[in-house]
């Protein structure tokens, strides 16, 4: 599915009225859901400033992933734009424990606009497929043109760049990105000639995320994780529900191996 960063000039953000949920009304956007899967490399959306309720918008990067001041630079997908902004690689998903995961996602709600969702954070619960109940936490970074409603483009490398595509410009991915333009890669082992930052996302995929296919969710927002704020940059203030970040701003990986490591004395 492709997610296409769309530049809001400051007139327009101003008179963007802020809705509430069909599902949620005030307490909160709720209800069920779809899930595809993307990473274009562009700059996400809620990178660009007035998309929030604080000021504050998504880090992004330059095209060797360093953090760019400010909200500005236009995007590393633009036409004729010899250096612009990009997707962080440490917006990557990972595994909190074996049925968690914390990440990021293009959203589009129904009843809602940018200035609701854009860095809000979603726990959706999967409903199908071989990841059906596990939860991940999502925290708003991109809006989606051409989503559906209640639809959440999970970002995870090698998942397909869709229709725009900055992965060649910064990484030097094929012309239509790694694997499908649409979908992405499709086994494991090709995410063996990544580069190196955005190899554990791809991997994520595979082992957690368990190979699924656009799998159904149920959604209801909550307060974000402090860990993803720390690598984002961006929160809200509050306005539907409570949204100060919660629990540790650092949260560790997940990996199976490190649950199955004998203790001292194991027979």
């Amino acid at each position: 599915m492709h997610v296409h960063s769309i530049l809001t000039t400051a007139a327009a953000a101003a008179t963007l009225p802020l809705l509430a949920s069909a599902q949620g009304g005030w307490g909160g956007s709720s209800g069920t859901g779809r899930t595809t899967r993307y990473w274009d490399c562009c700059k996400p959306s809620c990178g660009w400033g007035l998309k929030t309720n604080s000021g504050k918008y998504v880090q992004t990067c330059d095209k060797s992933d360093g953090p760019l001041g400010g909200s500005d630079t236009k995007s590393g997908c633009d036409n004729g734009v010899a250096s612009g902004a990009y997707m962080c690689s440490n917006q990557s998903p990972w595994a909190v424990n074996e049925t968690t995961a914390y990440g990021w996602a293009a959203v589009k709600l129904a009843g809602s606009n940018e200035q609701t969702w854009c860095c809000a954070c979603y726990e959706l619960t999967f409903t199908s497929g071989p990841v059906s109940g596990k939860t991940m936490v999502v925290q708003a970074s991109n809006t989606g043109g051409d989503l559906g409603q209640n639809h959440f483009d999970i970002a995870m490398p090698g998942g397909g760049v869709g229709l725009f595509n900055a992965c060649t410009n910064q990484y030097g991915a094929p012309p239509n990105g790694w694997g499908a333009q649409y979908g992405g890669v499709s086994s494991r082992s090709e995410c063996d000639s990544f580069p190196e930052k955005l190899k554990a996302g791809c991997y994520w995929r595979f082992d957690w995320f368990a190979g699924a296919d656009n799998p159904d969710v149920t959604f209801k927002q909550v307060a974000c994780p402090a860990a993803l704020v720390a690598k984002s940059g961006c929160s809200r203030n509050n306005d539907a529900i409570n949204e100060t970040p919660t629990g540790p701003s650092s949260v560790g990986t997940w990996t199976p191996e490190a649950t199955a490591a004998p203790t001292a004395g194991a027979v």
